[in-house]
């Protein structure tokens, strides 16, 4: 199976989002009828996550997954999982032959999820961002366990979800602040509240790709951001996260993968 930073960017990632082994299954068929690079897979929607449970979801495809755990069920209600039981579910997907994680930012510091608790000395600790770690006792954990991942064989991707803007120095900084924890990939998403914002992504973008040496994904959330899930990846993200068919849990602002997948492939033929 490809390795996720091996996949030439963009990966176009087909989300997924079901309530069952079997209808996971069959939205993964989905997905590669329609042209996905991998899979979104979120196993906290799941009503089963055993192993056995994800190797059957992740057998049913050539198509590497990247295994992630929100904490949320498939209706967006909290799914109330300890640090200790969300993080033993990315153990049994790297078991169970998942490609990849998704390790959140504040993974092992849950007060982090919702707002910073650390110094503020960094351009990016600005506005109290979410997901956002800098205490180093937590950061050796967390190295710890993309250790324990890559053992297992897995790759890991290093997510934060800021919930506040930031603009083009505070994400590269951030960017190399999280790089240095050694994981795979890096996943940054901040909101966009206008254009000026949207704009502020394209240039953080190719930014990131000059500064950062891990294949990373940026773009930035909200009705004002929804063009930079397209373009950010044009200018050189790592994935590009959509959505095959939409129901009531998906994140309607991810875009239909048939058209993402056209749109690639109609670039790739005129570069």
């Amino acid at each position: 199976m490809k390795k996720l930073s091996q996949i030439a960017p963009p990966a176009v990632a087909g989300v997924v989002r079901e309530k069952t082994v079997k209808s996971a299954i069959a939205e993964i068929k989905n997905c590669v009828y329609d042209g996905a690079d991998m899979i979104d897979l979120h196993m906290s929607c799941l009503d089963d996550s055993s192993v056995d449970a994800l190797r059957s979801v992740i057998s049913a495809s050539k198509l590497p997954i990247l295994a992630l755990n929100y904490n949320s069920n498939y209706d967006w209600s909290p799914a109330s999982f300890t640090e200790e039981e969300r993080t033993e579910s990315f153990v049994r997907a790297a078991k169970a032959g998942a490609a990849g994680i998704d390790m959140q930012g504040y993974t092992f510091d849950l007060p982090s999820k919702t707002g910073f608790c650390g110094e503020d000395k960094y351009s990016f600790t600005k506005n109290n961002p979410k997901e956002v770690v800098t205490d180093e006792r937590v950061i050796e954990k967390q190295c710890a366990f993309i250790q324990k991942i890559h053992d297992l064989g897995a790759e890991v991707l290093l997510s934060c979800h800021t919930g506040v803007p930031m603009n083009c120095e505070q994400v590269v900084e951030l960017a190399l602040f999280l790089q240095k924890r050694n994981p795979d990939l890096i996943k940054i998403v901040t909101p966009a509240k206008d254009d000026d914002d949207l704009m502020e992504s394209f240039k953080t973008m190719r930014m990131l790709k000059k500064e950062v040496s891990v294949p990373i994904s940026y773009h930035v959330s909200g009705a004002a951001g929804i063009l930079s899930r397209i373009i950010n990846p044009i200018l050189g993200g790592q994935i590009l996260f959509s959505v095959d068919r939409y129901s009531e849990s998906s994140t309607m602002e991810q875009l239909d993968l048939k058209t993402v997948r056209s749109i690639i492939d109609g670039i790739r033929k005129i570069t």
